[in-house]
């Protein structure tokens, strides 16, 4: 599962063959009753064509070598000698929270505890109670509680206790992991240079003539083009889009622009016509339609900023 999900881009639309030696997995897409987790792998299995073949771990040498790799190691002697305040070490650790405790319960530090470490033992014990033998933490709700007056000894045990217990919490208080949920896989609908973003940039102050950008840019690969124009009508664009986008990367499916009259006119919609290619106009209200164009716009304009001489007009 990790596999495929890793891979799933590469994998979709491809016949996938599982060579393995554990020879339940083959029954999986087959089981009609199972837990939900099984279930969980099965709807995601069928989204590929997969096929699980069997086959033993020992002519299975691809995926089993590294677990077959004899290591080549000199024996190690077994001590029979352990200092037991070494053993009393590995099996009781200090917990993180004793010092907390200390400083709550009874206002204490360590002997050795430098003054950076007390003032930040001091500023985390705000927000701890103790209740003996428990540390709790408080949150808003438990600050109002004792902000109100209201507080008996087994306060916070008894709390634990009756939220434990109660029925409705039990039933929609478990939070629902990733794990848990099916994930969305985008799908691709489009190919490369299917849909192009189209947008003028300027008027820019002249410089040989040229006071226009005219860019394109490819939804899917982000690829740009971009030429200098003198002005920004409507035969500038039908000429950029015949020589640069139809005659090099071939016909597109649909070409975004805004409502702009070198755009939206008659000779880009015969253009358009003739060649079978959907017109998106992107709204006034709504200029993320031809948001990738506008992107790269940003980006453009960045450049020249970095590049132009203030000195100079160009």
């Amino acid at each position: 599962m990790f596999a495929l999900d890793k891979f799933c881009s590469y994998l979709l639309d491809s016949k996938i063959i599982v060579f393995s030696d554990h020879a339940a997995l083959r029954y999986l897409l087959k089981k009609a009753y199972a837990k939900l987790r099984l279930i969980r792998w099965t709807l995601l299995l069928q989204e590929f064509d997969i096929e699980i073949r069997d086959k033993k771990g020992a002519e299975n040498s691809v995926a089993d070598h590294l677990s077959r790799i004899e290591k080549e190691s000199e024996p190690m002697p077994i001590r029979d000698e352990f200092p037991y305040e070494h053993l009393l070490g590995i099996t009781t650790p200090t917990p993180w929270f004793v010092d907390i405790c200390n400083f709550v319960a009874a206002s204490r530090f360590t002997h050795n505890a430098s003054r950076s470490y007390k003032d930040k033992i001091q500023s985390d014990a705000k927000h701890y109670i103790w209740d003996e033998p428990y540390l709790w933490r408080l949150y808003t709700p438990a600050r109002k509680v004792l902000e109100n007056g209201l507080y008996w000894p087994t306060i916070f045990r008894d709390t634990h206790q009756f939220v434990f217990t109660y029925a409705t919490c039990q039933k929609v208080g478990m939070a629902i992991s990733r794990r848990h949920e099916m994930p969305q896989q985008p799908i691709l609908f489009c190919e490369v240079f299917d849909i192009w973003g189209i947008d003028f940039m300027g008027p820019f102050p002249v410089s040989n003539g040229y006071s226009y950008i005219l860019l394109v840019v490819d939804y899917v690969s982000r690829w740009v083009e971009a030429i200098a124009t003198k002005t920004n009508d409507a035969k500038v664009v039908v000429d950029f889009l015949k020589s640069n986008i139809f005659y090099r990367f071939g016909i597109p499916k649909t070409l975004i622009s805004d409502q702009g009259s070198h755009f939206y006119n008659r000779a880009m919609t015969s253009l358009l016509q003739k060649y079978g290619v959907a017109h998106k106009i992107a709204t006034a209200y709504h200029p993320k339609t031809n948001g990738q164009a506008e992107v790269f716009n940003r980006e453009i304009k960045k450049t020249l900023q970095k590049m132009t001489n203030p000195s100079r007009k160009d």
